[in-house]
This record gives structure tokens, sequence and C-alpha cells, in this order.
């Protein structure tokens, strides 16, 4: 009789981040996971699997909190196979920067955050591995994991192991990856632990393959001597321009949600009746983006559930079945923040709204209207974080990798550069009336209310605040099929060293790649077009590929 290679395999849970994602890949790949709820259960597992999501020193206080720590530094010296995930793989380090708590210290070593100035930080997105050691004295072989370099991985991080040529031998590793002009661990194989600073359950097929053959394959293979290390120089990068499909989520006439799209916010159909514009089923598109090529789906909430997040059971529904099919990152934003209900007195803080989007799949969270709130907080307090806004709030426990800021600005013209005290830029785009001159003023409400605060203050305090990713949309190009609001992105991306996302206004391969060119940002994201198959994913980044900007295929 051939035993189950899932028997006894087990998924530490400490209470923070995104583990049904692991969840369900395993499920997917038809094995059987248990989720460790006790210090005894690590008796009885065989196998663990350890993935981390959010901030180093969040994830060591909750496992004290919980007493698993010295139950998981003895299942380790037991010698039994454990995979850690991310942060999983970070702790297992003597420390970190981004925390005054000790880590493991099952290897030497400390994590530290990325210092280069050529690109964002964190680090979000999909780059390849390189085999770091000898292969005739490699920890774990080949044909057990199976890593090329062809390969890519979705990582999001700001901090991480570094390489370093002087020392490195000293460090375990089995790959490491470039991002811009530094080079870190990107997964460790020695004795009895496999581990990743990437997230194989986001990563496709190519990380599902790892989970599989962890599953399946690996055992203890033995202390690693002598092994020869390739030097930083030959490391190049493959780190990838992003390509995401958005949806924006709302209840049609009959109660039912639906992915729906307008121009410029408007998403009833006046040809029928002024019904809302459906355009799909979420959960069916999610899968579809997912086998088409998506890099990451969002999913962007504007129905009336949003205005009490955790009562919003078809969204949470939406996300829990998509995330059993789609095995890259998912966003969800709508309503994310501190809620107080005046009718009923309950309250909600913003990280226990998030915490119901992760637990039901999310991977990040985008705020919108309330971050602007926060910002103007922010100015209000002579620039100092007092801790309370939704963003610190979620970031201090999930990190700020977790956290998207959604700007909604629009162009208010002026006739000169000294007619606003705001961020202005002379522009290429003339006004109605001629003017030379435009700032780009923030919006809350879905862009139903201005406010006196730019794109660039907005931008400037949310990254202060904790935001790790901006999308960026342009109520003016939103819906027009014209091409991205280059002049807006450029603008933004100046401004802030966070990943920027370009949103609104894509009709055609060529915008996806002018945002790329001329603007910079780190992903290009459509809804519209996607959804009606007017350009698919695949032909943007065919088109892309041939025009020299790294891609996912």
């Amino acid at each position: 009789m051939i035993s189950d290679p899932s028997e006894g395999l087990y998924l530490l849970d400490y209470g923070a981040g995104n583990v049904r994602s692991v969840f369900n890949a395993v499920e997917s790949l038809g094995f059987s996971i248990k989720i460790i709820s006790s210090p005894a259960d690590f008796d009885l597992a065989k196998k663990i699997i350890f993935p981390g999501v959010g901030s180093f020193g969040h994830a060591i206080r909750q496992m004290q909190s919980k007493n698993l720590l010295n139950p998981l530094l003895k299942y380790i010296a037991s010698g039994k196979p454990l995979m850690g995930i991310c942060v999983g793989m970070q702790v297992l380090f003597e420390g970190s920067e981004e925390s005054e708590e000790p880590g493991l210290g099952v290897f030497k070593g400390f994590v530290k955050k990325f210092t280069n100035d050529t690109k964002s930080v964190p680090n979000i997105g999909w780059n390849s591995c390189v085999l770091s050691q000898n292969s005739s004295e490699r920890a774990c072989s080949t044909d057990i994991f199976d890593i090329k370099q062809q390969e890519l991985y979705y990582f999001v991080h700001s901090y991480a192991v570094f390489y370093d040529d002087s020392d490195f031998c000293k460090k375990p590793s089995y790959t490491v990856t470039r991002y811009g002009d530094q080079t870190f661990v990107s997964s460790i194989c020695i004795d009895n632990i496999f581990a990743t600073q990437f997230h194989p359950e986001k990563s496709g097929k190519d990380g599902l393959k790892l989970l599989q053959n962890f599953i399946t394959k690996f055992q203890n293979k033995g202390a690693v001597s002598g092994s020869e290390y390739i030097s930083s120089e030959n490391i190049s990068s493959s780190h990838t321009l992003r390509v995401i499909a958005c949806m924006d989520i709302r209840a049609n006439d009959n109660g039912e949600l639906v992915v729906t799209k307008g121009d410029q916010y408007d998403v009833r159909e006046a040809s029928d009746g002024n019904k809302v514009r459906n355009l799909g089923n979420p959960v069916e598109l999610a899968k579809r983006y997912f086998v088409e090529g998506a890099d990451e789906i969002a999913f962007l909430n504007i129905t009336s559930f949003r205005d009490v997040p955790l009562n919003d059971t078809p969204m949470l529904k939406i996300l829990q079945q998509a995330s059993k099919f789609v095995f890259v990152p998912m966003t969800i934003g709508g309503g994310i923040r501190s809620i107080k209900m005046d009718s009923t007195g309950e309250s909600w803080t913003a990280t226990q709204v998030a915490d119901a989007y992760f637990k039901a799949g999310a991977d990040k969270i985008s705020i919108g209207s309330d971050a602007v709130y926060s910002a103007e907080e922010y100015y209000r307090n002579s620039r100092i974080c007092n801790g309370n806004s939704s963003i610190e709030e979620i970031s201090k426990i999930y990190g700020t990798q977790a956290v998207v800021v959604s700007i909604d600005p629009k162009r208010t013209y002026v006739n000169s550069l000294s007619d606003s005290p705001h961020h202005t830029i002379e522009t290429k785009r003339p006004g109605p009336n001629g003017e030379k001159y435009c700032w780009f003023q923030c919006t809350v409400k879905g862009g139903r209310e201005n406010r006196d605060i730019d794109v660039v203050e907005l931008a400037v305090a949310v990254e202060a605040l904790g935001a790790g990713e901006l999308l960026l949309n342009s109520i003016n190009n939103d819906g027009g099929n014209s091409g991205y609001d280059l002049e807006l992105l450029s603008l933004v991306k100046k401004s802030v060293r966070i990943p920027v996302i370009a949103s609104s206004g894509a009709g055609k391969p060529s915008h996806f790649l002018d945002a790329s060119v001329h603007s910079n940002v780190d992903a290009v994201l459509a809804a519209g077009i996607f959804h009606r198959k007017e350009v698919e994913i695949q032909q943007v980044k065919d088109f892309l590929a041939q025009n020299k900007i790294r891609v996912r295929n």
C-alpha cells in the first residue's frame, strides 16, 4: 500500500497574514494539510510549512504569545522537514533591522532593509533565482526542487539577507536573486530546512511545483561543506514589469455582485434601462485572468457592502472562492478603515477589517478615501506619524508591502505656476481655455468629492505613514482608452521610492509600453479592455517583450 505523502503535513499559522493561500495551494495539488493549533501538534507533524506575512517583530511576538517558539525549535532540531516562506524564512536568522525582537538563530546572519537607489522599495514583483552552490556539493540536488533561472517567482518584501562575497560562505543558501544593485538570498536548502524569500503559493505553476516537491520528495539532505559560491558580479536581475488585471465589483439591481466598468466611474448603461453594466462573474473572470497570465489580480469593491466590510459576506465569499483557483497575488480594496456604527455602537479597527480580507484570501489591501483623510491629518500634525491611521495600523502588523493606496486625482488647470500653491506642472495637454499649467487634485468617495491636497502631497504622506505601493488612477483618462496620463505618472514616480502602478486609460498594447518607458512605473493595470477582450494580457506581454521590457510569460 502506497502511503500518502501528505500524511502528517501541517501548516504553522501564528495568527498573521494570508495562510489560506498556502492551504488552498496544497489542496489544489491533491494533498491534505492540517493547521497547527497548539504546541502539542508539533509532535504529530512529519512535515511543516511555515508561511510568514507581515513584520519580523510581529511574527516573533505572535509565536511567543501562542507558545510556539520552543516547540518550533525542538521540531527543527529533531531533523524533520520544515519549509519556511518569506518572513517564515527571515525569522530563522539571528535578527532583523525591522525589529528589536531576536530571531530564532537557526542560521547566522541578519535581515536588513534594501538600500539601493535604483529600484523601488518594497521589492514587489517577479524575478528569477540563480543557483548559488556548486552542483556537485549542493545540499539540495536539482532533481528535488529543479529551480531553473528562466523560472520566475513572486517577491514582496522590504528586508532580506544580503549576499556578500567576503562572508557569504558563512550563510546558507540554495539560490540568490538580484534586485537593482543588491543581491540577496532567495532560498535556503540545508539539512532539514527548505525556505524561500519568495512566495511559492503565489508564483503560479512554478511555485506550485516547489510545494509539490517539498511534500513528496524533500527529506533531510545533510549539511553542506566546502561548497563553491558564484560571484555577485555574475548575477543579473530578471525583475519584470507586472501586468495586473483589475475588477470593479458592485451589486447590480438584483443584488448580485458583478464585474462592472464605466467611463469616468459611471457604471450604468444608458442604452439598457440605466442598468448596472455587467461584464461578468468575479470568480470566473479571476480564474480566466490567472490562466491568461495576469501577474496580479485586483478586486475593487464599489458596492454598498463596503460601508461595513466585516459584514461584506458576498465579497468575502468571492475571495474565498477565487483563492482556490488563483495562485498569483490578489489585492482587495473598498472601505477598509476603522469603523464605528453610530446606530449600534459596534466598532472595528482597521486591522480587524483587513484581517477579515486576508483570511478570506487577499494578499494585499487597498486603501482609498481613508488614505486622503490620513494624509491631511499628517500635514495638520506637522508631518508627524501618530500611529492612528489605517495605513500605520495595518502596515505595523502585516508590513508595508501589504498596504496599497489607491489615488483618484483629476487635473485642475491654472494659467501660471504661481496661480496655485500645489505642485503644478507645465502640461502638453492644455486645459479647456488653453491653460498650459495644471495640478492634480485628489478626490474621495469614488471621485465625487474634491479635497485641497495634490497628488504629490498625498503620495509623500502615505509613504511616510507606511504604504508600500501606490495605485495611481486618473479620473480624466478613465474609460477613454487613449492611454495613461504619463505626466501624472512621472510626477508621482519621481516623488516617492515605493512602487507605482499605472491605471486608467489603457486602450492598446503600446500604452503599456509608454507607461514603462516614459514614466518608469513598476506595474501596469487595466480593466475594461481585458474584460471585453479588446486587448488580451498575452498581447500586452508579447508587445512589451518585443520592445525589450522584461515580463513574465
